[in-house]
């Protein structure tokens, strides 16, 4: 499990495709930095992935073809800065919210606002996850935990502080950039669950 809190900026070393997926190979960030053994999960642009290699500061993954068709890992390239957060330990502060790295799909951003204090991001959904996002809810961005501003037209805002800037890759997302989003999971249970039972009910009519 992830809190979308992210520990830093990741720098992608290698990136090589092989049948049925690719290897990755990245340096971590100081503060992701530490004892890492082989089978740990790492969210990496928000991406849940096992380390199978490990030396140093470097680490490799091996990204399957599921992961790349879902995702935006199979557009990483050597010099490529991703988002970085070490799986959560039992006990520690949740400061963002849980998040499993199963990506729910890609949204495209279409606007960037800034301003004094912040920056505003607007992104458009795919049209399957918009009945799930709703103003003041939660969602991750690339790994990063945030809280929905407006939502019109299956597009949705949310608004960046200078430390999340600081810290994250959304600091320098361009418009047309497609980013990881994974949905928060009590929303996705609760919208469901009452689709399901106005369709029960619907049907019994």
């Amino acid at each position: 499990m992830f809190t979308g809190i992210v520990q830093g900026r990741g720098t992608i070393l290698a990136a090589e495709d092989h049948a049925g997926g690719r290897r990755l190979q990245l340096e971590l960030p100081t503060d992701a930095r530490g004892s890492i053994e082989i089978g740990a999960s790492i969210a990496v642009a928000g991406v849940c992935l096992t380390v199978v290699a490990a030396e140093n500061h470097r680490v490799d993954f091996d990204v399957i073809a599921e992961s790349l068709r879902l995702t935006t890992l199979g557009s990483l390239r050597a010099g490529d800065s991703v988002n970085i957060e070490r799986a959560a330990r039992f006990g520690a502060e949740i400061g963002g919210h849980l998040l499993s790295g199963h990506v729910s799909g890609v949204a495209t951003l279409v606007d960037r606002h800034h301003s004094a204090e912040e920056v505003m991001l607007r992104l458009r959904l795919p049209g399957p996850l918009a009945p799930y996002v709703f103003p003041k809810g939660f969602i991750a961005i690339d790994g990063v935990s945030l809280t929905i501003g407006r939502v019109e037209s299956g597009e949705f805002t949310v608004h960046l502080i200078p430390e999340t800037l600081r810290r994250t890759t959304l600091d320098s997302v361009k418009v047309g950039a497609l980013l990881n989003i994974e949905l928060d999971a009590m929303t996705q249970a609760v919208v469901d669950t009452v689709t399901r039972v106005l369709e029960q009910r619907s049907s019994s009519e």
